[in-house]
């Protein structure tokens, strides 16, 4: 073997020992090591190997409304992560490149959960190191989100900041959003809506100035169908945490008006904004959700039973100004919704 060829082995070796390095190596709480995967320069690494091996350009480490705008996709851990899918994963991280060619810009993936005995705060890091490099290589932004529990202690605020601070190769991910709906925790409602002021009062110490995504219930339901739901729920102290607003339009699990997308879709984004007390708040609407009945997968090549409602649901986010807007969740949304989603945010 020539010189050259050792050369390009010793490479790839110290890319991969800086991946086993910064993965293990690095110490955080007492219960977990970090799950960070090294950015560390490597100078003895030629830089274009190390940009080619990702097979992307990294992002800017400033989090900007950016990701939040046109036609997002969602991806939890039921379908991506084996150590939660019932059988096998049903999207892999090589799926992000048709999410492009269906004109995503951006992948919502559940980055963390909390689970006894996790080995770390996130999901497994090579997992998300897999779909961060792919999408970042595809031209897609990720958003990883989270779903806090309202832990006594500093568990959900450990899971957030290690997505904050997850890294590899210089890329990052491109937002953070917290999914604000757990109830089921035996608490009395003001002390939940304690916990959550106070986790996103200490969350944005810790990302100081990057924008943060509230991914919320909608208002519809809090406030007229179901107001025992969340009663009181704190929307004036969490206003300032944070910059952008996901709220949860499922349509499909609504009866009578609340069950037409246009209208249930609008009514969420208005009362959101009136709660908050800013016309203005910017919002990335969800819809959906995708499979009917949502439970079922369409089959391979099949519509969206609901398709048509689709146009009900882009004429809303026209109508109150959203800067996104996408279907709960990617693996049930059928083929023609998709094509028909791509079609209508190609144009926006």
């Amino acid at each position: 073997m020539d010189r050259r060829g050792i050369a390009g082995i010793a490479a790839l070796l110290l890319v991969f020992l800086a991946l086993v390095f910064g993965a293990f190596l690095t110490a955080g709480p007492d219960r977990y090591v970090v799950p960070q995967v090294s950015a560390t320069p490597l100078d003895t690494v030629s830089p274009s190997l190390v940009v080619e091996a990702p097979g992307g350009r990294a992002r800017p480490h400033q989090r900007t409304l950016d990701p939040y705008r046109g036609l997002g996709a969602w991806v939890d851990s039921f379908d991506a992560d084996p150590a939660h899918a019932p059988g096998a994963p049903t999207v892999y991280p090589s799926a992000v490149a048709g999410m492009a060619a269906e004109g995503v810009r951006t992948l919502y993936l559940q980055g963390a959960r909390a689970s006894e005995g996790a080995r770390f705060p996130t999901a497994d890091p090579w997992l998300l190191a897999e779909y961060l490099l792919a999408a970042h290589a595809a031209d897609v932004a990720v958003v990883a989100w989270y779903l806090p529990m309202w832990e006594d202690g500093d568990e959900d605020l450990d899971r957030l900041v290690a997505l904050s601070a997850f890294e590899v190769l210089g890329h990052r991910f491109d937002g953070l959003a917290v999914d604000i709906e757990w109830k089921d925790d035996g608490l009395e409602h003001e002390e939940r809506s304690r916990r959550l002021v106070e986790l996103g009062e200490r969350l944005r110490t810790t990302v100081g100035t990057d924008v943060l995504g509230g991914i919320v219930m909608p208002p519809v339901v809090t406030e007229e169908i179901n107001p025992d739901f969340w009663p009181g729920f704190p929307w004036a102290e969490i206003r300032s945490t944070y910059d952008v607003w996901l709220p949860m339009s499922y349509w499909s699990f609504r009866t009578d008006e609340h069950a037409d997308p246009r209208t249930y879709t609008a009514r969420n984004v208005r009362i959101l904004r009136e709660l908050l007390g800013d016309g203005s708040a910017v919002v990335h609407a969800v819809g959906g959700i995708g499979a009917a009945d949502g439970t079922d997968l369409p089959d391979p090549g099949e519509p969206l039973a609901a398709v048509g409602d689709l146009d009900g649901f882009l004429t809303a986010l026209d109508e109150t100004g959203a800067v996104g807007g996408s279907i709960y969740d990617w693996v049930t949304t059928g083929v023609e919704a998709r094509r028909h989603l791509a079609e209508a945010f190609s144009g926006r």
